[in-house]
């Protein structure tokens, strides 16, 4: 099975209230277009955490092992794997070519989790210039982001 997803993170403030968006969609042998919508919102994280869960959530919803294109506005999450950086932080005991710790290391590690019965691939779509699904992509983060407070949940493992 081939899925295409589309991925946004968003936060209103970084850090401050944060969602992500995602848009699954797959035909399947009788040639019907399926589609899945995505996002939750998060009291305090940042943009780059929500970029992050926006794929970790499409890929945790997929039931058995699939051909994946994630699609994504994220420099940061696109280019750790077509730039190869998580290898190297991997080889590294999660530090960057610095020596510094790299930042987000426990969502990294649920993504690798969650890529690892896929076939995943990456495509970076630059943002906000009209390409449909990672405008909808945006449109579900935003939405998330600012629902009211007492509906948003808590980023476990956000740290300031």
């Amino acid at each position: 099975m081939r899925v295409i997803v589309f991925t946004d993170g968003s936060s209103r403030g970084n850090p401050g209230p944060g969602g992500y968006g995602a848009v699954l969609r797959y035909t399947d042998a009788a040639g019907t277009l399926h589609e899945r919508e995505l996002s939750a919102g998060y009291a305090h994280t940042t943009n780059n955490r929500m970029e992050l869960m926006s794929v970790i959530a499409a890929l945790e919803c997929l039931r058995r092992p699939c051909e994946v294109e994630v699609h994504s506005d994220s420099q940061y999450v696109v280019n750790a794997f077509n730039k190869h950086w998580v290898s190297g932080w991997q080889r590294r005991d999660w530090k960057n070519a610095k020596k510094e710790p790299v930042k987000n290391p426990d969502l990294w590690k649920r993504l690798l989790k969650a890529m690892e019965p896929h076939d995943v691939s990456f495509v970076w779509v630059r943002g906000h210039a009209g390409a449909e699904l990672n405008e909808r992509c945006d449109h579900l983060a935003v939405k998330a982001a600012t629902a009211p407070k007492a509906t948003l949940l808590t980023d476990e493992g956000f740290t300031d």
